[in-house]
Order: structure tokens, then C-alpha cells, then sequence
């Protein structure tokens, strides 16, 4: 009978590619799901749970995210200083005035699983509130999100 070995992949085998979304093409949570997907790298059959095999991804219009309902006011984003006292929040919109890259790498950090790999598949992330990007020299790949 023959003896099958499980496949498990090395740091050094990783291959990245550049992958491009355009961030309004579709709301924000289905846009969050396949960009954290190619960060993980979980839709490759080389995955490996224990191994960043992820790609890069690059997110363009962000400021034009998509959302649903009445999120654009009813959806908050806090954050705390460390001090007593010291939390803030804003709405959606907001946020979309201030920093829309924001919105997407909030969307995209939670859905990563929270391990030591989180660090390092976030910082693979690049966000721009506008249709041009600064990897173009990558040539990433556009990918349709349905």
C-alpha cells in the first residue's frame, strides 16, 4: 500500500503575488472577506495554518466603500487613549472624511485570526482612498469581488 505524506509548507517555498480590489465594487464586509482571504492566503492549496503564505493586496477607492442600512451614521468606530476617561468615537462618516483607509484595514483586522501571523499579514495590506496606488510597478493583478 502506498504511503501518502501530509503536505506541510516551508517559510522559504512561500510564493506572494500582488493582488489589486477595487473597494467599490461591492459592500464593505463582502470586500473585507476577499481581501483577509488572499492576506491569509487560504484559498491557495499550499496552505498551511502555521506559515504566512498570504499575497499582497492592494485596496484602491476607499473612500468610496459601500455600506448598507443606515451604517453610514449608525455604525461607530471607538478607540481609547490608555487614559481614564479617555475613549473616543465616530460614526462612519466621519471616519470617511477623516481617514477612509481606515474603514477597510478596521474591516480587514477583523477578520484575521488573532495570532502571532496577524502583525505580518496586516502590514501586507495597502490602502488608498483614491483610484491611484503607488504599486503599480508590482503589477497587481484585479480581482472582481461579486
Amino acid at each position: 500500500m502506498a504511503e501518502f505524506k501530509t503536505f506541510s509548507q516551508k517559510t522559504a517555498d512561500v510564493k506572494r503575488r500582488w493582488i489589486l480590489i477595487d473597494a467599490s465594487e461591492a459592500p464593505l464586509g463582502r470586500v473585507a472577506t476577499e481581501i483577509a482571504k488572499y492576506l491569509i492566503g487560504k484559498y491557495k492549496p499550499t496552505y498551511t495554518p502555521h506559515v504566512d503564505g498570504g499575497d499582497y493586496v492592494v485596496v484602491i477607492n476607499a473612500a468610496k466603500a459601500v455600506v448598507t442600512g443606515n451604517k453610514e451614521t449608525g455604525k461607530i468606530y471607538y478607540r481609547h487613549s490608555g487614559f481614564p476617561g479617555g475613549i473616543k468615537d465616530a460614526t462612519l462618516a466621519d471616519v470617511r472624511a477623516k481617514a477612509p483607509e481606515r474603514i477597510i484595514e478596521s474591516a480587514v483586522k477583523g477578520m484575521i485570526p488573532r495570532n502571532k501571523l496577524a502583525a505580518d499579514r496586516l502590514a501586507r495590506l495597502r490602502v488608498f482612498a483614491g483610484s491611484e496606488h503607488a504599486h503599480t510597478a508590482q503589477t497587481p493583478e484585479k480581482v472582481e469581488v461579486k
